[in-house]
């Protein structure tokens, strides 16, 4: 693809947020080299939607136990040399307290599928909600659709449940046990009971090609995301994929650049996982379209326990020390840290 036929995609883009399957395929298979156009537009669409503002979400790992054995994930149920925790309650909220002490406006709680038990995840969102007055993410993966109602009836505002990957036969078989359908379905109950929602891809799976991502993006569209996040893979030693290949700064980019021209309204983290296969990853994801980062505020003694893949940046640091790096970060690109919840722009 020569770069008169790039330039006239990115522009198709930038100015419709429409492109065909084919289109973003294309785009996708493209060296990246030839896409600088694509990245300097990305990030012009996120200047005209967003500003210079980076909203940062907080998260807290509530708890490194999973009932599931996802292909690629380091919390799979049967790596048994992996420490397993669960926070109590009331470590849960003190640590939301300590992370809206340190500024921030957004708690993620985040945890392995391990069935925590809904009224109490219903008494922490309640605490944090009547103490802080913070916005709440929960990344809890697939629970029955009565928890869901549950936790937005107490203020729950956001659920991220990451389809991973558009491919039927690939998302089954590396989640064995588990349905596509029931993913879809899931993101869009949420949607209709009123949470903000989010999903998202990792890129370079196994067996994933520029094809299944822009059926990604399609979907993507389809779902109306409100935010919409995408990190190369790493393989863990522990888990079936060990052998994969690492996922590409380049490809993360791409992804990163076309979530922004095609789903403008969508906010897009600068993810941890990018962060770690490249020092200046997060950077480079900020300058391709993306609008936030989420640090980990989790008490450090826990970190290393929490291991969907390996040597994940930021595991040694206290979460005042890691608010101060990243906002450092941000001021570095001239860039500054919102100061509001960062709901969803289309709601705005």
């Amino acid at each position: 693809m020569n770069q008169f036929e790039i330039k006239r995609l990115v522009d198709q883009a930038y100015e419709k947020a429409v492109l065909d399957k084919e289109e973003i395929t294309a785009l996708l298979a493209a060296d990246i080299s030839d896409l600088d156009y694509l990245l300097q537009k990305a990030d012009q669409k996120r200047e005209e939607i967003c500003g210079d503002e980076v909203h940062l979400r907080a998260i807290i790992e509530l708890s490194s136990y999973c009932k599931q054995n996802c292909y690629y994930c380091g919390l799979r149920k049967e790596n048994e040399k992996l420490e397993r925790y669960q926070l109590e309650k009331e470590e849960i909220i003190k640590t939301a307290q300590m992370a809206a002490e340190l500024g921030y406006q957004t708690v993620v709680l985040q945890s392995g599928e391990d069935e925590y038990p809904a009224a109490e995840i219903t008494e922490i969102i309640n605490e944090i909600k009547n103490t802080t007055g913070m916005a709440i993410t929960l990344s809890l993966g697939e629970r029955d659709f009565a928890a869901y109602k549950l936790w937005r009836e107490a203020g729950a505002d956001r659920y991220l449940l990451k389809h991973e990957i558009a491919d039927r036969a690939l998302y089954e078989k590396y989640h064995p046990g588990m349905s596509f359908d029931n993913r879809i379905e899931s993101l869009k109950y949420l949607k209709t009971i009123g949470y903000q929602i989010g999903s998202g891809v990792i890129i370079d799976l196994p067996g994933q090609t520029p094809e299944i991502m822009a059926e990604d993006l399609l979907l993507s569209q389809d779902l109306e995301l409100d935010m919409i996040g995408s990190g190369p893979f790493i393989p863990h030693q522990q888990t079936p994929l060990k052998n994969g290949k690492t996922g590409t700064v380049e490809m993360t980019l791409k992804f990163t650049a076309l979530s922004r021209l095609l789903l403008p309204l969508a906010h897009i983290p600068a993810t941890t996982a990018l962060g770690t296969i490249d020092d200046e990853g997060r950077q480079k994801a900020l300058l391709a379209g993306a609008n936030v980062v989420m640090p980990n505020v989790t008490d450090s003694k826990y970190r290393t326990k929490y291991q969907i893949y390996p040597e994940k940046i930021c595991v040694n640091e206290e979460a005042g020390d890691c608010r101060q790096c990243i906002g450092g970060i941000i001021a570095s690109l001239g860039r500054f840290v919102s100061q509001d919840k960062g709901h969803s722009l289309r709601q705005n």
